[in-house]
């Protein structure tokens, strides 16, 4: 055979090697939607509609998907993808200001966000005006990061918490406006949807506080979310899947005591008062009922109200105790509370937890 020949007989092979290959390989699969649900502890802590919402979706054919979040689940009852940003106490003006969203879009790079923000915010008496430039600020911020993303915003559930009498009136004020804000503001590529989580919502029969929805609750937030983002999601192209990272920081360095620990940090400062967040993390490795989180004050900082924890304190002593729904926690899960204080923060306390 000559070498001609030979060659010839060799390039067929690969040719058809080649072929196969190709042919037999299933198609590229796609890059799931990624959806990041974005607020307060009514969306992270536990926020438990999210896991109705994600099975429901599941159950109806929307299958490729992924919640993203640098938070991970806390407490709920079911299995479900329990990725959030829900961040127990932040304030959405604060988010802006202390530009925070940026981080979490490069570490997660959603297509769609789903907003319920600005609790906090009314329960601070920030003004009407400065929640929707913060919400404006967020916006851009996505739109940097994602030029065609999905935002859903909601109007946000009632409130009336025992020790805010003006909330209620607060949070009717916020929602009127965000329609028109959004009308302003959405475009073509980036549409903005506006979902009514307001209407048909009892603080009475479905929260537990006032302010954070119960079972029923969380069956309404659910409920509500579902259609508007079954509706994105039937517009969305997803984009690559992200490579980076992400860092946290706590304030002060977590205290590990008897298989939890507790990272304290100040989420914002005003003249005579602060705000205030802690972090209780299952350190162990099997789950835990309940927990306690001590610390001192180092001046005269005053607890004034909290949320999402049974809390008292005596001189410059705290005591943090686990409401009736976040107390469980499985290893390597986590919670977080808050709390409003007055007086100038002075050095962050190191906390010490102990789990039951």
């Amino acid at each position: 055979m000559g070498k001609r020949a030979y060659l010839s007989i060799l390039a067929a092979l690969v040719a058809a090697l080649a072929y196969a290959i190709v042919a037999n390989a299933g198609p590229a699969q796609a890059a799931a939607v990624r959806i990041m649900p974005l607020g307060d502890s009514i969306t992270g802590s536990p926020g438990c509609w999210r896991a109705l919402l994600w099975n429901r979706l599941q159950s109806t054919g929307y299958t490729d998907i992924d919640f993203v979040g640098t938070l991970g689940p806390q407490g709920c009852s079911v299995p479900y993808d329990g990725d959030n940003e829900g961040h127990g106490g932040y304030l959405v003006t604060n988010v802006a200001s202390q530009n925070l969203l940026p981080g979490w879009l490069s570490a997660t790079r959603p297509d769609v966000v789903l907003m319920h923000f600005g609790t906090n915010d009314v329960w601070s008496n920030r003004s009407t005006d400065a929640i929707l430039a913060a919400y404006s600020t967020l916006v851009d911020q996505m739109r940097a990061s994602n030029p065609a993303m999905r935002i859903l915003v909601a109007q946000i559930i009632p409130m009336n918490p025992s020790t805010c009498p003006q909330c209620a009136q607060r949070a009717v004020a916020l929602n009127q406006a965000i329609p028109g804000w959004a009308a302003g503001k959405t475009t073509a590529a980036s549409p903005i949807t506006v979902v009514d989580q307001w209407t048909g919502f009892s603080t009475a029969a479905d929260t537990y506080d006032g302010v954070h929805p119960n079972a029923s609750g969380d069956q309404k937030m659910a409920d509500r979310w579902y259609p508007a983002l079954t509706a994105a999601l039937d517009g969305v192209t997803p984009t690559a899947t992200p490579t980076i990272t992400p860092t946290v920081t706590p304030t002060s360095t977590p205290t590990v005591s008897g298989g939890c620990a507790a990272a304290y940090r100040v989420t914002g400062s005003w003249q005579g008062g602060f705000q205030g967040e802690v972090t209780v993390r299952n350190t162990g490795t099997a789950p835990i009922g309940a927990w306690t989180v001590r610390w001192t004050f180092a001046g005269g900082e005053r607890v004034t109200q909290s949320w999402s924890t049974a809390l008292s304190q005596s001189g410059t002593a705290v005591t943090a105790r686990n409401a009736s729904w976040n107390g469980s926690l499985a290893a390597g899960a986590s919670t977080t509370f808050g709390f409003l204080g007055s007086g100038t923060p002075g050095a962050a306390p190191a906390p010490s937890c102990a789990p039951s």
